[in-house]
């Protein structure tokens, strides 16, 4: 059965259609004979007791700099459409939030994926705390105190902001290290939000395994490693993919989380594992969807419309 789907994303302009997770989404739901709308998260409102969206009917196609058609611009209502894919990147600010309640109003008659009430319970750095036996010693904290105690009993840290993505103002504050103060700091006059700290995985160096898990269960995964002289291994900042196997503990770690993704309406996933600890749980926009149908071969975009549409 064709579906409405609109999909609320960041400018479909200069995405790299080889590497962006939206672009293969759209790409596989248009191939099933879906039909698609994008708009841009400052297009979604409230209006006259509806939740609207300003944008575009839209096509796509694998062709570099120029990957898609736009139609003419109109209004809709969201409560008309099948599917919403809430895909913009964070940070995860009260903008960010604002689009989680709007979408709140239409869900789930309109089906959002993923679902937003937990995309907004469930930030990345937060929601791996209900699971402290799968990962690293953390804090999170903005008292400087509390973080300086954490630095002395673990030495060798990674420093970074609790709402942040793609590696950006991640930190390794090694044992002689002396800038927490000043980076304390530095992230206080911007915000104020707490930091989480980690004790540093010196297994880093051999990869962060990306699993992508689809509606709680895994479907393989990635290994980003980082660029010589860099502790971050995510792709925005160089980190290069690899293919790369579950392991039993990779499968230990999806049984312990899947169920309650699968609960709360996450259909689409990565989390991040470091050595065999689990660091974050990507729920907001995750990507790896292209690298990992290359390494290994498989649809991964069609497992998720399969997921999608088995709920209609």
């Amino acid at each position: 059965m064709p579906l409405k789907i609109a999909i609320q994303m960041d400018p479909i302009e200069p995405i790299d259609i080889n590497a962006d997770s939206t672009f293969r989404i759209m790409e596989e739901a248009q191939a099933r004979g879906h039909e698609l709308f994008y708009y841009t998260p400052d297009q979604l409102a409230y209006e006259d007791g509806q939740i609207i969206a300003i944008g575009w009917p839209v096509t796509v196609r694998r062709e570099v700099g120029n990957h898609f058609t736009k139609g003419e611009k109109i209004k809709i209502a969201l409560a008309d459409w099948d599917v919403v894919w809430l895909r913009q990147d964070p940070p995860f600010d009260m903008g960010y939030i604002t689009t989680t309640h709007l979408l709140d109003m239409v869900h789930p008659d309109t089906l959002v994926v993923n679902d937003p009430q937990w995309v907004r319970n469930y930030p990345e750095k937060l929601l791996v705390l209900n699971f402290p036996d799968l990962t690293p010693p953390t804090t999170i904290a903005r008292d400087i105190d509390i973080l300086k105690a954490f630095k002395e009993k673990h030495k060798d840290i990674i420093l970074k902001p609790l709402y942040g993505n793609g590696g950006a103002g991640v930190f390794r504050l090694g044992p002689d290290d002396k800038n927490l103060s000043s980076l304390h700091e530095l992230f206080c006059g911007i915000n104020n939000e707490p930091l989480i700290a980690q004790k540093f995985l010196p297994d880093v160096s051999k990869g962060d395994k990306r699993v992508i898990l689809i509606d709680g269960e895994p479907v393989g995964a990635i290994n980003r490693v980082p660029a010589k002289g860099e502790t971050r291994s995510n792709m925005h900042v160089g980190g290069r993919p690899e293919k790369v196997a579950l392991d039993e503990r990779d499968l230990e770690i999806c049984a312990a989380i899947g169920p309650l993704l699968k609960e709360k309406g996450q259909v689409f996933v990565g989390i991040d594992v470091i050595g065999g600890n689990l660091t974050e749980i990507n729920v907001t926009s995750p990507t790896g969807i292209q690298e990992l149908e290359r390494f290994d071969n498989i649809n991964v975009a069609e497992k998720i419309w399969i997921a999608i549409e088995s709920k209609f």
